[in-house]
Formats: C-alpha cells, structure tokens, sequence
C-alpha cells in the first residue's frame, strides 16, 4: 500500500465565538488577518502574492498559504506550502451555533510527526482559536 494513501490520524479542534458566522468567516478569510491571530502559520509578516495565495514567515520557516475561493458556506480551507516543497492541507469550517460560530479545525498528523509534536501542534492551533475567539468577542 501506498503511504501516501494511508488513512491519517486526526483531530478536530473547535471553540465557539459569540459573533454570527460571516463576521468571523469575513475575519478569518482575510489574509491580512492572519499575523493577528494565526500565530502558528505567520509570525508577523505576511505577504499577498496574488490568486488567493500569501507568503507568511510563520514557525516552520517562510510559507506559502493558499485559501479556498470565498463562499458562503463557512469553509475556510487553506493549503500550507512548507519551504521543502510539501503541501499541508488544512480543512477549517464555520458553522452556525445558536447566535453566534462554531469554528472547527480538522489536524492531521502528517507520517513521521511523534507523539509530542502533534500534542504541540493541536497546542498552538487551540491557542491561535481562542486568539480568534478574543478578537472577534471584544
């Protein structure tokens, strides 16, 4: 079998924020928006190079993130393009929940990632949320 057909771990990461679900879609689909809240994808700087895609200098060295198209359905997929040339998929969701979201982050541990590093990993997206979750709540 093909390891890069094999099924991955997962783990699904959500909190929710008191806001209606276009406001934080709007947020958080904005590039420009990232260095306030994504701390585990860009670390300060980021970059629009054009056709939904972005440069960021995040964690794991200079990036390039590319977000699904706009839509109206919450999805906020976005493609990390490492510096070795491999692509991490990300899928991220905002959904209704009574008045205000439910943001949900799907982590994969890619092969090869331990048991601490993917503990760090779910670590700094639960903090990049609740980052979310301060920002939009103020």
């Amino acid at each position: 079998m093909n390891t890069d057909d094999a099924l991955l771990p997962a783990r699904h990461i959500s909190i929710a924020i008191d806001r209606a679900p276009r406001d934080v879609y709007a947020f958080a689909a904005t590039g420009e928006n990232l260095p306030k809240w994504a701390a585990g994808l860009s670390g300060g700087t980021i970059e629009k190079l054009g056709n939904g895609e972005w440069a960021a200098d995040s964690p794991m060295g200079r990036v390039r993130i590319k977000f699904a198209a706009r839509n109206d359905l919450g999805v906020l997929d976005h493609d990390v393009t490492l510096r070795n040339g491999a692509v991490v998929h990300n899928p991220m969701r905002v959904v209704p929940n009574g008045r205000g979201s439910e943001v949900t982050f799907v982590l994969f541990r890619r092969a090869g990632v331990t048991d601490e590093a993917f503990a760090a990993d779910a670590a700094m997206v639960e903090g990049d949320l609740r980052k979310l979750k301060a920002i939009l709540e103020q």
